[in-house]
């Protein structure tokens, strides 16, 4: 069977998906079963001379094969906006005929002096939460990757499907979002490339930031695959909160010496540390059995969800995660003072343990905190103290740097 819904040949007045149709679709257009097959399992246009035999054969426009398919460029979106009335008038129709999904609002699962944990499906909860509530939205949502799952979800969805259920979550977090509000999304690059193009008509687009996940297994016929997406917008011009950490330089472990120039100003560097960038090195995946909280699948890395929360909250702010998993969300924000509402679809055990003792997460992310916002973590600096290198304390001395100095003050 195909594999987007089969889309394409629909369009083209195929009544069914097997050998047969491809053949004689292949014949009349002189295209091979290979390259149909292709089209109608990626759900990607043709182009070039086989949109030319396509169209001619099955007597159909480019642009009527393209809506079809849903693949609307600049110019079929220039003619719905024209149309906008009639469009309309087919679409609510459509809408008021939809039966409504998501059902009552989950149970609360567990409690605390700062957050709630809801078990069950976040479409079904996040309609009852006010309009313009939360500050910092983090949304981790199954990749679809035909995992298995402890709550049994089907993880294995035709990519039109899964797309369609993003957009209704996101557009549920959307209206929950504050002015000001910042929405970050982790997915593979594959999704959140659609995700970003639903996104950036709806909220300002601040980032893709690519996260190193350094997995080492080949894989054959590709460019090996070794970020995930974190994708970061916000609801109006700007953040409202917007104070990203900084980290230190990069230094010989041996020699404690430089191992960046800094165009020639390292040593006029920010005491604070340097900018960070929007691609993200030093976040390890949690894949030792000692470190896991959740047995059964994926996990998100606390220095990850702490990065984030110091980047786009303070305390006190509301931050709300419509899948719930291990809880590394919940358990950072408990640490960091922040509110927080949750929920999770399968089995909740797991994060209520990690929530009920969570001394041991709050010393190790306070470790890994010594190392954030200083140009050299204290015992980098007595070395080179000790090596006769430059150090913070002499940073910025010089007064007459002009402009130079300036910019180099936001590295």
């Amino acid at each position: 069977m195909g594999t987007a819904d089969n889309l394409f040949l629909k369009a083209l007045g195929a009544k069914r998906y097997d050998r047969k149709e491809l053949s004689e679709l292949s014949a009349a257009t002189g295209i091979s079963m290979t390259l149909l097959k292709n089209y109608n399992d990626t759900n990607t246009l043709p182009s070039g001379k086989d949109m030319e035999r396509i169209c001619r054969t099955c007597n159909i426009s480019e642009m009527e094969l393209a809506l079809k398919m849903g693949r609307l460029d600049a110019e079929i979106i220039s003619a719905i906006r024209k149309n906008a009335d009639a469009v309309y008038s087919i679409l609510k129709g459509e809408e008021e005929s939809s039966p409504d999904e998501d059902g009552e609002k989950p149970p609360l699962a567990f409690e605390t002096e700062l957050g709630e944990l809801y078990q069950g499906d976040c479409l079904a909860l996040m309609p009852s939460l006010p309009a313009e509530s939360v500050d910092l939205i983090f949304a981790d949502p199954p990749f679809n990757l035909n995992k298995l799952y402890p709550s049994k979800i089907n993880d294995n969805l035709k990519e039109a499907q899964y797309l369609k259920w993003c957009e209704r979550w996101a557009q549920a977090c959307i209206r929950l979002l504050k002015p000001g509000g910042s929405f970050f999304i982790w997915n593979l690059p594959k999704w959140n490339i659609s995700m970003a193009e639903f996104l950036k008509g709806r909220l300002t687009f601040r980032d893709w930031i690519a996260v190193d996940i350094k997995y080492s297994l080949p894989i054959a016929g590709r460019l090996y695959p070794s970020h995930y997406s974190l994708l970061y917008f916000c609801k109006g011009k700007k953040p409202a909160r917007f104070s990203p950490d900084r980290l230190p330089m990069e230094i010989c472990p041996h020699c404690m010496g430089d191992l960046k120039d800094y165009g020639g100003y390292k040593g006029k560097m920010n005491p604070r540390g340097v900018n960070i960038t929007d691609v993200w090195y030093d976040i390890p995946p949690v894949r030792h059995a000692k470190y896991k909280k959740r047995q059964n699948g994926n996990e998100l890395s606390v220095r990850l969800m702490d990065r984030i929360i110091e980047m786009a909250s303070e305390e006190g702010d509301l931050l709300f995660d419509p899948f719930g998993g291990a809880g590394t969300t919940y358990t950072v924000a408990e640490i960091k003072k922040r509110r927080w509402i949750g929920i999770e679809i399968g089995p909740v055990d797991e994060i209520l343990r990690r929530l009920t003792d969570i001394r041991g997460e709050r010393e190790y992310l306070e470790k890994i905190r010594r190392y954030y916002n200083h140009l050299f973590p204290e015992n980098v600096l007595e070395k080179r103290r000790r090596n006769g290198l430059w150090t913070a304390e002499v940073c910025g001395e010089d007064k007459d740097e002009g402009r130079g100095r300036q910019l180099l003050l936001n590295l």
